[in-house]
């Protein structure tokens, strides 16, 4: 048996770019609570703007401040089990030993989205690694799984790299889900990232027309290609509204996803897709986007959809990890230890990172 440990070491959000790692005792689970330790924990894109103090995070005049500090940062994480409390194993269906994975909402279950099972619109909303107290996150050599998180068992086929990717490509498989993607589209992707590497993946298996991607980085691009893309087009170095119109006859993509945080990858999309085309706004923005609303309506009569969370999709994302049919390589281009936790801060968005882990045994 296991022996634990009585402190783990946490990263603690007290507030922007006030970061840091502590000391805690060993936090204990309760009825139908799961302890985790953690095998790794990925910097998300909220993460990073978290930190850096964008507005919808910690509110503005517009609107309320959205984390609750002191706070365990970190949503994008998986683990082995290693204790359960009372009722656990028979609610969530993993015992420890199991490596498991819990979607980064823990939805409130009394809502009226709750109620009806769309539980990701949870008016509650508590996000692991942003709400103190009810959703302490996975920057943390152990965390607890609460009682009304959806768990999903972990087969032991999976690599570290794609157990850490689960949630992030879960989230890719439900916005690739909610363009509805048919086999005669020209499918416009915006924004190569890891989300969006996922994306690239999830989009080749609906085997739309065409699938382009955009983005400003070259080797991104370079693997957006190697993991299926048919074009890649760097918005720095080409007109890519008028490449996309020349490769459609002057109509437009049918469909195009916004994977980049970027408010010009807004309009761009706005101007690139068709009349009576489908566009899929996925991207944590940290500035507020505007853009001309007559194009949406009166001159295209667009149908814009959004995408939030990957709920449904873990599952999917899993099996598809153990068939092969998505993969990791090349995505997780670095890993850190807890104590190194500023280092990776510092080396997300750089040009040679894409997706950064968290590992807590890392060296």
């Amino acid at each position: 048996m296991t022996t634990l440990p009585t402190t783990i070491k946490r990263l603690v959000n007290h507030g922007p770019e006030d970061y840091r790692l502590e000391t805690a005792a060993l936090p204990q689970p309760g009825e139908r609570e799961l302890l985790v330790k953690i095998g790794a924990c990925g910097i998300c894109a909220s993460d990073f703007h978290c930190y850096h103090g964008a507005p919808m995070f910690w509110g503005n005049e517009t609107f309320p401040r959205y984390v609750k500090t002191p706070v365990v940062a970190g949503h994008e994480f998986y683990g082995e089990v290693v204790a359960a409390g009372p009722g656990a194993e028979e609610h969530f269906g993993v015992a420890p030993g199991d490596r498991a994975i819990a979607e980064q909402i823990v939805p409130c279950d009394k809502c009226r989205f709750c109620r009806s099972g769309q539980y990701w619109m949870c008016e509650k909303h508590d996000i692991y690694g942003f709400q103190a107290q009810d959703a302490d996150g996975g920057m943390a050599d152990y965390m607890l799984f609460k009682p009304t998180s959806r768990v999903h068992k972990i087969p032991q086929s999976l690599s570290l790299e794609e157990c850490a990717l689960i949630e992030p490509f879960a989230c890719s498989v439900h916005a690739v889900n909610r363009a509805s993607i048919e086999f005669n589209d020209v499918v416009v992707l915006a924004g190569a990232g890891t989300l969006g590497l996922g994306m690239v993946q999830a989009i080749r298996l609906k085997t739309p027309k065409k699938l382009i991607v955009i983005d400003t980085m070259p080797h991104r691009l370079a693997l957006a290609k190697q993991l299926g893309a048919d074009e890649v087009l760097n918005a720095l170095d080409e007109d890519v509204v008028a490449r996309v119109k020349a490769m459609t006859e002057g109509y437009g993509c049918d469909v195009y996803i916004e994977a980049t945080g970027n408010p010009a990858a807004v309009n761009q999309g706005l101007q690139m897709v068709r009349k009576l085309g489908r566009f899929v706004e996925f991207s944590v923005f940290s500035r507020e986007t505007s853009v001309d609303w007559s194009i949406i309506g009166d001159r295209k009569e667009l149908d814009i959809r959004g995408a939030h969370l990957g709920p449904g999709c873990y599952e999917t994302v899993i099996d598809l990890f153990h068939r092969g049919l998505m993969t990791a390589e090349g995505i997780v281009t670095h890993k850190f230890s807890l104590d190194n936790w500023q280092e990776a801060f510092k080396t997300f968005g750089t040009p040679e990172a894409v997706k950064v882990l968290l590992v807590p045994e890392a060296e």
